[in-house]
């Protein structure tokens, strides 16, 4: 059996979506079927290192987001022809699909993001794929939606038939994110950082408005003003949309000497980047899941959540909860959880064993049971 594995869209490894391809592929063993990668061309070393015995094959060299959904839609389906694919998976179909196969297909919908808000605050598909994309998604055999809430989102927005939808939720590493020793240096040297503790994280590409990076600020001040407290407000994640006015609110913030942006992060020493923070705070309006959450939970930091979207599914009953748009109450659950030492830990307990849920083998063996289905059905 041979399965064709998209890596477009997969941003080099460096996102959520790389992320879960990377977890992917590393608990792919030689007893699976016969995997063949193909992407970019430039992405051909980008999975080496968890998957150095899989073939890749660079396809497209049109870059741009009207390039490779003109090659998806006109030169994948001869492709998985010539290939003899059985199937064949889609780790990023929330952003790029084919609109038909000669193989049975499987697709990940992260999220719905380009479909969130107004015009103005969507995350921009392009036109051609915007507008082929619901089509493209139902013509899909099998759809693994990472939360309920995508599911939903599928059912309402794309009109997916529920039948072919299955929810399979991220996982986490445990050996890599895990609570670390507590020690009292005031400060943590993360190479190539050195960050002065105590200090407020947030780990998201700077994205503004759907991260929702400016009303944190804007809470981080009044959290500040009121308090008093030493902390910085550390802002961990590359440039993105309209990154520049994140910025500038952060430049014409009173504790501008206080907020550090550390631009992209290095996958390998996030676990203690959280681990070193007082307490992580995730404001985004939208998140299809909300790994950041599950990962700072595993570190034993509190979490303080957005109720919006996938978050309060993902985060269930173990963080605090603010309205987004409310930088009052933002900077309320701030003070509480900074202030109140029996809330702290009671908060950092119920995140531990609510990161207990999730599993990367528990994920990948599902969806490798969902491929196989699909490509014998």
């Amino acid at each position: 059996m041979k399965i064709g594995l998209d890596t477009f869209a997969c941003d080099g490894g460096k996102s959520g979506v790389g992320m879960y391809l990377s977890e992917l592929l590393r608990r792919i063993t030689p007893s699976h079927a016969l995997f063949e990668l193909f992407g970019w061309e430039y992405d051909k070393f980008t999975y080496s290192d968890v998957a150095p015995n899989f073939e890749f094959i660079p396809r497209c060299r049109v870059k741009g987001k009207t390039g490779i959904a003109l090659w998806h839609i006109y030169k994948y389906p001869q492709f998985a022809k010539q290939r003899q694919f059985d199937a064949c998976l889609f780790p990023a179909a929330h952003r790029h699909l084919p609109y038909s196969s000669p193989c049975p297909t499987v697709g990940v919908v992260h999220d719905m993001a380009a479909y969130w808000g107004n015009i103005k605050t969507r995350v921009h598909l392009g036109a051609l794929l915007r507008m082929v994309m619901p089509n493209s998604l139902r013509h899909l055999d099998r759809i693994i939606a990472v939360s309920h809430w995508v599911k939903q989102e599928l059912i309402e927005r794309a009109k997916v038939s529920e039948n072919r939808i299955e929810v399979v939720s991220n996982g986490i590493d445990h050996t890599k994110f895990f609570p670390r020793q507590r020690n009292e240096e005031s400060v943590l040297l993360i190479q190539p950082f050195s960050f002065r503790r105590p200090y407020v994280l947030c780990v998201s590409r700077i994205d503004h408005p759907v991260k929702n990076h400016i009303r944190l600020i804007k809470a981080f001040d009044i959290f500040k003003e009121k308090t008093k407290f030493p902390h910085r407000l550390v802002l961990a994640g590359g440039d993105s949309n309209n990154a520049s006015l994140v910025k500038d609110a952060a430049a014409a913030s009173p504790w501008k000497s206080d907020i550090f942006f550390t631009g992209y992060f290095p996958t390998n020493s996030l676990p203690e980047l959280y681990a070193g923070a007082d307490f992580v705070v995730y404001p985004s309006m939208y998140e299809g899941f909300g790994m950041g959450a599950i990962e700072a939970m595993a570190c034993g930091v509190p979490v303080l959540c957005a109720r919006a979207a996938s978050l309060p599914e993902t985060a269930d009953h173990a963080a605090l909860y603010f309205d987004p748009y409310n930088v009052e109450d933002m900077a309320d659950r701030m003070i509480t959880v900074s202030s109140d030492r029996d809330i702290y830990n009671e908060y950092r307990s119920l995140g531990l064993e609510r990161a207990k849920d999730f599993s990367w083998d528990k994920c990948v063996e599902r969806t490798l049971e969902i491929i196989y289905e699909t490509s014998t059905s």
